[in-house]
């Protein structure tokens, strides 16, 4: 049934693309209108609808239509489902064994990949020079 009222939407589709694209545009008609007497409207002499007109405009409403009944019905056969249900569960990682400093977080590594060696900071300058004091404000 989906598939029949696709194969029908595409047609149409199509059908409305061709008759749009033989039409005369307006506009060649309202450069006449300004130049030689015999039109007197904008829409040319011959009236405002015409039978390419017509069934563009039927074409139209019936694509219209047909949108909107694949849409309903596309929705009324989707099944509810939660984004988080589409996902595989997720496997928890081994126990890490921490390798550097109690103070340094580690984070489990990917299969193949090996730590890289942990440095140790280098210590603090020793400097001789005695610590500043605050001398006392006099007034």
């Amino acid at each position: 049934m989906d598939t029949a009222l696709v194969v029908v939407f595409l047609l149409i589709a199509m059908a409305l693309i061709g008759l749009v694209l033989i039409q005369q545009g307006k506009g060649a008609d309202a450069g006449a209108a300004f130049g030689s007497g015999a039109s007197s409207t904008v829409f040319g002499a011959r009236g405002s609808a015409s039978f390419l007109t017509r069934t563009t405009g039927v074409l139209a409403a019936l694509f219209f239509i047909l949108a909107l009944v694949l849409s309903v019905y596309g929705v009324k056969g989707a099944k509810q489902q939660s984004v988080l249900d589409r996902v595989a569960p997720i496997e928890a990682p081994a126990a890490v064994v921490p390798s550097g400093p109690a103070d340094v977080p580690t984070l489990p590594l990917s299969p193949g990949v090996t730590a890289p060696p942990v440095v140790a900071p280098p210590p603090a300058p020793v400097s001789s020079a005695p610590a500043p004091t605050s001398a006392p404000v006099k007034k």
